[in-house]
């Protein structure tokens, strides 16, 4: 059995990994779309900031989001004089660490989709009265919707197994930041091994199924 630190845990995982997808989505399919239809100024240096935390350890992008969300940090700062109020060791961090972490794979994903969309087909829409955005949500989108779908699988996956930057942002206070990642650490720092391998067992399956399912969507993308 779990402990009740465990299971809440588990929550708050399940919770930041729904809510960084959905900002996912928002945010990385039109990024994506851009990236993917569009030559324009700074192009190569948005590719880059988007790719970075895919290579970088977490933890650099960790201490990058601190210099800007910190209570002295470049936006935290002036928010925190204003307000009192810190993102930083906050459930909100972990929201935002996890999505900063998981955004490449979406972008990535979404992107070769789109990409894969014969043009032909958008140009088409032209020749019917669509705008540019009409033809991206009536007909590139949903031609390229399996390779989305693989995305946010990929970017949910990322996002509830995210450690190193949320650690640094939001810190790993149980009942209030920690999360399923951070109870595996702390399981095995105070010697719990029984609660570290029912939670490491279970994230497993999880990315099991995850990977399974994103192959078989990606597989199938337009």
């Amino acid at each position: 059995m779990l402990s009740a630190e465990a299971v809440s845990a588990l929550s708050l995982s399940v919770r930041v990994a729904v809510v960084a997808t959905a900002v996912n989505a928002a945010v990385g399919i039109p990024l994506a779309w851009a990236l993917a239809r569009h030559r324009f100024w700074g192009r190569g240096l948005l590719d880059l900031l988007v790719t970075l935390p895919l290579v970088l350890p977490p933890t650099v992008t960790g201490y990058y989001l601190i210099v800007l969300l910190g209570r002295r940090g470049w936006i935290g700062g002036p928010l925190y004089a204003a307000t009192g109020w810190s993102v930083a060791f906050t459930w909100y961090a972990a929201i935002v660490a996890a999505t900063i972490m998981a955004m490449p794979l979406m972008v990535r994903t979404a992107r070769a989709a789109i990409e894969s969309v014969n043009r032909d087909f958008e140009k088409a829409a032209f020749t019917l009265g669509r705008s540019e955005w009409q033809a991206a949500i009536e007909v590139t989108l949903p031609l390229a919707r399996k390779g989305l779908l693989a995305g946010l699988v990929l970017a949910f996956a990322r996002a509830l197994g995210e450690f190193g930057a949320t650690l640094m942002l939001a810190g790993n206070i149980p009942g209030k930041t920690q999360t399923v990642p951070l109870a595996i650490y702390t399981a095995v720092q105070t010697g719990e091994s029984s609660e570290a391998l029912g939670l490491v067992l279970m994230l497993t399956a999880l990315s099991a199924l995850v990977l399974i399912a994103s192959a078989r969507l990606g597989g199938r993308a337009q």
